[in-house]
């Protein structure tokens, strides 16, 4: 258990509670003194979390809040602001996958990813922006994007192009909020030990095996359940380990990587040409696929 002393009581709110990362950031934060409001989309899913709350008497409720929905995000932030009176951190952590190529994605699908990926996080973070900026020391602001927020591959076009927004995102938002006191961090994990596959989604296209990508759409996705089960990959709890120090270094780098894969290949694409990236990349999901 990872333990800080603290000026004061902190508050953090964590999106995407019920489970994976942002269930074990939740539980760490509040173990570590933070009074952690958990939001899920479902409270019917908040069982797990709460029992453990209750049992090591942690400060820690459960708020149900979708990140999609205008309405019940300003209620949920209003609430929480009520109670806790301040909000220092903010860790957007809701999201899910669709597995599909281009051309079998529906606009509607792609139009629910960004919706949950990039929008919800705008949608939280500006209806909790107004009291980080107005409190007293500032806050920070945690947005968990992914390798592939950094790096595309086949298949995942609609997810990478949310991660990919996410970090242009808070690259703008850290120079616009430096003057607030507020922080912003990207978390960049590789491949998590955690229900994600359980949790993603199949464009409907991808599912006919009349689709000219169906063979390509079924091999990646293999790939991607065999790595995140693979035991050399990285558990939820170490990308919670990495939030917490990150929100508890007194002057943060932008970007933090979690996890030897998303770091190796994070490394390999600074360092080489896009050719050789590119046929790095190709040989890696055949080789491994």
């Amino acid at each position: 258990m990872f333990c800080y002393v603290y000026k004061r009581k902190q508050s953090s709110v964590v999106t995407g509670s019920s489970s994976g990362i942002g269930y074990q950031t939740a539980i760490l934060l509040a173990r570590n003194g933070f009074s952690t409001f958990a939001t899920m989309c479902s409270i019917e899913k908040s069982k797990n979390i709460t029992e453990i709350a209750k049992k090591e008497k942690l400060p820690l409720q459960v708020i149900q809040l979708d990140v999609n929905d205008d309405s019940i995000v300003k209620n949920a932030v209003d609430k929480i602001v009520e109670e806790g009176k301040r909000i220092d951190v903010l860790v957007n952590n809701a999201g899910f996958g669709v597995f599909g190529a281009l051309e079998d994605l529906s606009i509607e699908e792609i139009k629910a990813q960004f919706e949950t990926n990039f929008f919800g996080a705008i949608r939280v973070t500006q209806a909790v922006l107004p009291t980080m900026r107005n409190q007293n020391g500032g806050g920070t602001i945690v947005n968990i994007s992914s390798v592939g927020g950094q790096v595309g591959v086949p298949i995942l076009s609609a997810y990478n192009s949310t991660k990919f927004a996410l970090e242009g995102l808070s690259e703008s938002m850290s120079y616009e909020l430096e003057s607030f006191g507020i922080r912003v961090i990207l978390i960049e994990p590789g491949f998590i030990k955690t229900n994600i596959m359980n949790s993603s989604v199949l464009a409907k296209k991808a599912l006919y095996q009349n689709s000219p990508y169906y063979s390509l759409t079924q091999r990646i996705k293999s790939y991607f359940e065999s790595m995140v089960d693979n035991p050399e990959s990285s558990p939820p709890e170490a990308v919670a380990k990495i939030i917490l120090e990150a929100i508890n270094s007194e002057d943060p780098r932008l970007r933090f990587t979690v996890g030897n894969d998303a770091s190796a290949i994070i490394q390999a694409k600074r360092k080489m040409s896009d050719l050789d990236f590119t046929n790095l990349i190709k040989q890696q999901l055949t080789s491994n696929s």
